[in-house]
């Protein structure tokens, strides 16, 4: 361990470079083509063996240990893209492109992943192969997908894939593992209401669609609090309520939008039913109608036990027994590792990025990655590696 310490330490500077330069350069789904440069620049100086371009911005290294080809395989998946959002918080690295900002910590996810694989590939303390998976367009995109649908786990087999979040609501020193589901299932729908446009003072004359949808908008709370099992868990949100633009105007129709999060595929298929059902028959019960388009987002993140068992023991063993998390709850947040997790057994933990200097949540326009974390995440892949593919 001590080993760890001192090699990370002398690479601990260059991490933070890497990280403030990727956060002050941020890009967003499938454009992230100065990140993926840079990351595949580093790989290849480092000797490792690298395929670009997959799924648009996509980088895969490949490095194998001391007995060269051959053995077990494994996958180490980091996100590289940004958000759609302002950064608010003033410091030397904030970003430099109006409107997008690194507000979720995949600037420093890449970051702690190019660490590990620096390490590694001067050390080449294991036996087997390692792809490093640097994965494009996590955000609402679905870059896990794409890649799968390009053929990553044809052109890279490998036993199991593994990852890594920073979260915020974790201090410093903490790392969590879920033995099962880690974050929900996230669907999306839009309804379309059609009622008859009438002047705002004569609303006999017309069919007032923004009142039936407030309707609909209460009802679709029933959902939660009287279909679902109160032993599981689901979140119904419906954000937007779009009307008329003239406050003496009811319009002709209002369109709602939101989402869902579950858990299980009961749940999953009960709100999906369930939201058809309540918009159409509310819409019919006070005379117009409802048009319902449900989209099926990202998967539940699901862990499988034996590959939590081993991410816990790693972690015990960077951060000490207790600073693992064990029964930290689900989130209702998500993630489209759960992709991956759908094709291959493996872990995704999360690693507590909170203290005085680094309060705000994810998504927030004041976050930023704490670069104290970095040789955390850093020494935990390569602790990973070394157990998993042990020389």
């Amino acid at each position: 361990m001590a080993n760890d310490i001192e090699a990370i330490a002398e690479i601990e500077a260059d991490m933070h470079r890497w990280r403030q330069d990727i956060h002050a350069h941020p890009e967003t789904a499938f454009e992230e083509v100065r990140s993926a440069r840079i990351v595949a620049e580093l790989l290849s100086s480092w000797g490792i063996e690298v395929h670009r371009e997959i799924a648009v911005t996509g980088v895969v290294g490949v490095l194998h240990g001391a007995g060269g080809p051959g053995g077990r395989r494994i996958g180490l998946r980091a996100d590289m893209d940004a958000l759609n959002m302002e950064e608010r918080k003033t410091v030397p690295w904030r970003s430099r492109h109006a409107g997008k900002m690194h507000g979720c910590g995949h600037d420093g996810h890449t970051t702690m992943l190019l660490g590990a694989a620096k390490h590694l590939a001067q050390t080449r303390n294991f036996a087997g192969t390692i792809c490093f998976i640097f994965q494009p367009g996590e955000e609402s995109a679905g870059g896990a997908r794409r890649m799968i649908e390009e053929g990553l786990f044809d052109r890279f087999p490998v036993e199991s894939v593994w990852a890594v979040h920073n979260w915020p609501q974790f201090p410093v020193g903490k790392i969590a593992v879920h033995e099962t589901a880690v974050m929900a299932a996230s669907d999306y729908f839009e309804i379309i209401v059609r009622g008859k446009g009438a002047h705002g003072g004569l609303p006999h004359e017309g069919t007032d669609p923004v009142l039936i949808g407030s309707h609909i908008v209460v009802a679709l709370q029933t959902l939660v609090s009287r279909n679902v099992d109160p032993m599981d868990s689901a979140v119904v949100s419906c954000s937007v309520f779009e009307g008329a633009k003239a406050n003496n105007v009811i319009p002709d129709f209002a369109r709602l939008g939101g989402n869902a999060r579950t858990f299980s595929p009961r749940t999953r298929e009960l709100v999906e039913a369930g939201i058809h059902r309540i918009a159409r028959a509310i819409a019919s019960a006070m005379g117009g109608t409802a048009d319902v388009t449900y989209e099926r987002g990202y998967p539940q993140t699901v862990n499988t036990a034996a590959e939590s068992a081993i991410a816990a023991s790693v972690a015990a063993d960077i951060v000490g027994r207790d600073g693992v998390i064990l029964d930290a709850p689900p989130t209702t947040t998500s993630e489209d590792f759960g992709y991956m997790l759908q094709e291959k057994p493996g872990c995704y933990v999360l690693i507590g990025n909170h203290d005085p200097q680094h309060t705000s949540v994810l998504h927030h326009p004041l976050y930023d990655f704490n670069n104290s974390i970095l040789t955390i995440g850093t020494r935990y892949w390569i602790r990973l590696v070394e157990t998993l593919l042990p020389a």
